[in-house]
């Protein structure tokens, strides 16, 4: 039953293609008889064809094919955000069905425009505080604003999200029988995990839903929001502006940071293993957050001067993930290089810059989190 549904969907589509290359002909057909008579009909039935070529030749990245067996129905809550698009890219290439569920809060539709129309994706405007009713092997649990700006702008809905749209979830897993995995925060490093994570290893334990909790470092790459107020970020924009660098403190404070690519392949890497306890998914190569602003400025070739501003009595001194679990239980380390991971960034952000430029809009770094009335890294 289920197959003949995916038939039809796919033929319903493919006929309402049909169905508006045709409607497309017969008005050029007509307004070419009204203004250049039938001799010019030809050439512009000719020139439809081509739209129509392009029309159902639509390309997508490379997709692998995968039997009916091994191909999963995987849903990604907040799948339109800056991780969870890449995410969307590894399983679609995978060959895997990939349903995105986004109120785009904070993702957007361009980092999936790319998959739209793909007989294997579905893109959902869709809330998770609201109940959702799918059938799917996989949950990807990554809707919740990520950066400071984001969730703190309106706190009530991060909560929310981390609590009622955590429990849709699990209540969508237990019925349909899917795995989820939840996306936390290193946050939580070192002491108890509270709300989403409590409640997704309640369910795991009272009600069999299968969970995997992966606690996610310091990550970049592109489709980063310019002005989310993270280092990376802050440092490329300033740099590309020709703004200062702005470090708290001597900038002696280490930070690690991860590649979106790697991230995302400890993420599936989790979720197809065994393993139900929180499992660390960061690099453990630290810098001093000045090295890392020098670096960010040779690679850019910027002449901004780097700027100390005073130090936040919170600002942690050293944030590094000990990642032995994930390399031990799941094979998993972080293998792209900082340098190239950041030279992609930067051309990302480059291009983002030209583009926004053309539309008079020009982002400003927003300062790092304000906690206690002072900024700090993160």
């Amino acid at each position: 039953m289920m197959l003949v549904n995916w038939l039809i969907s796919v033929i319903n589509r493919r006929i309402m293609k049909l169905l508006v290359a045709l409607a497309l002909i017969a008005y050029i057909a007509c307004k070419s008889i009204q203004e250049h008579g039938e001799t010019k009909i030809e050439q512009r039935i000719d020139e439809v064809g081509e739209v129509e070529l392009l029309f159902f030749t639509q390309r997508y990245p490379p997709v692998k094919f995968l039997s009916e067996k091994d191909r999963k129905r995987i849903l990604i809550t907040g799948g339109a955000g800056f991780v969870g698009s890449h995410l969307t890219d590894k399983l679609m290439m995978d060959g895997h069905e990939v349903t995105v569920v986004d109120n785009f809060f904070t993702g957007r539709k361009r980092n999936v425009e790319h998959w739209i129309g793909h007989e294997n994706f579905e893109l959902i405007n869709h809330d998770v505080v609201e109940p959702l009713y799918i059938e799917v092997d996989q949950i990807y649990h990554l809707a919740s604003p990520a950066s400071p700006p984001n969730y703190m702008y309106n706190p009530i809905k991060t909560l929310k999200t981390n609590t009622i749209g955590t429990l849709n979830m699990l209540g969508l897993a237990k019925r349909v029988g899917a795995r989820l995995l939840l996306a936390s925060t290193s946050e939580v490093y070192g002491v108890c995990i509270k709300h989403g994570c409590h409640l997704a290893f309640f369910l795991s334990f009272q009600e069999g839903v299968e969970v995997r909790v992966a606690r996610i470092f310091n990550t970049f790459g592109s489709r980063m929001h310019m002005n989310d107020g993270r280092v990376v970020s802050n440092f490329i924009l300033q740099a590309l502006q020709g703004e200062p660098l702005t470090v708290y403190g001597s900038g002696s404070q280490t930070r690690a940071f991860q590649y979106v690519s790697d991230l995302v392949n400890g993420l599936v890497s989790l979720m197809n293993s065994n393993v139900s306890s929180p499992v660390n998914l960061g690099n453990p190569e630290e810098h001093t957050i000045l090295e890392f602003a020098q670096l960010i400025k040779s690679l850019v070739g910027s002449r901004s001067y780097i700027q100390f501003l005073p130090e936040a009595q919170d600002d942690p001194q050293r944030r590094r993930p000990d990642i032995r679990k994930a390399k031990m239980l799941l094979g998993w380390e972080p293998v792209v290089p900082l340098e190239e991971g950041l030279n992609k960034t930067i051309q990302y952000f480059s291009k983002e810059l030209e583009h926004q430029a053309n539309n008079q809009y020009i982002p400003k770094p927003k300062a790092a989190r304000i906690k206690k009335g002072r900024p700090r890294h993160i």
